[in-house]
């Protein structure tokens, strides 16, 4: 199975791609600049939290990778962890903490190769979203390096780039379009990401 490469891509709606019209979201572009062999599996679901993603990341995974094969996993939640309902966040930060944790323990357990990307910007949900998302992908990137694992920022580099909040202003107020996606993507690749596709599995 060498030089067989499977990479999930686990995670909410930014993951999914919702509100590219061109239908390829931040993955797909990835996937495009990247010059190797993958079979790739997209898992995102609108509305996820980490919750809801560790709910599932197994029994979604484990079916998609191959014993002797390059297996990995990118795992990119947090902005509905952060949302607001009913005057509380829909999951505590170290509860995003501990999922976040329980996924990597998983992966190291299942020689799955890990990257984290982390969580997006919802413009239409305000400053104190901002903050709240922004203080947990600080500590998301902690437990990361302490894990040895990469993680690719996202929050702050897209809240100040003017494609991303144009798009998701002329959108639904938190996904944008294909430029928006663009803005990622070159994030994603920018960031650990080409390291990472050529590092040997574990």
């Amino acid at each position: 199975m060498i030089g067989d490469m499977r990479i999930c891509f686990i995670g909410d709606s930014f993951v999914q791609g919702i509100g590219d019209p061109e239908h390829r979201g931040w993955v797909g572009r990835v996937l495009e600049a990247t010059d190797r062999d993958i079979t790739a599996f997209n898992l995102g679901i609108r509305r996820n939290t980490s919750e809801d993603v560790l709910r599932r990341c197994r029994q979604e995974v484990l079916p998609r990778i191959l014993p002797g094969a390059d297996n990995r996993l990118v795992i990119s939640f947090g902005s509905n962890d952060s949302v607001e309902e009913e005057g509380a966040v829909r999951v505590e930060p170290a509860r995003t903490l501990a999922n976040l944790a329980s996924i990597l323990d998983d992966c190291r357990r299942q020689s799955i190769s890990p990257l984290t990307v982390g969580p997006p910007p919802v413009v239409d949900a305000g400053d104190g979203h901002l903050r709240r998302t922004a203080g947990l992908a600080d500590e998301m990137a902690a437990l990361c390096r302490a894990r040895d694992v990469p993680f690719i920022a996202t929050t702050l580099e897209l809240a100040d780039d003017p494609t991303w909040t144009r798009e998701v202003m002329a959108g639904d107020g938190a996904h944008p379009g294909s430029g928006g996606y663009r803005r990622l993507a070159d994030l994603v690749l920018a960031g650990q990401w080409r390291e990472w596709i050529t590092l040997s599995r574990p």
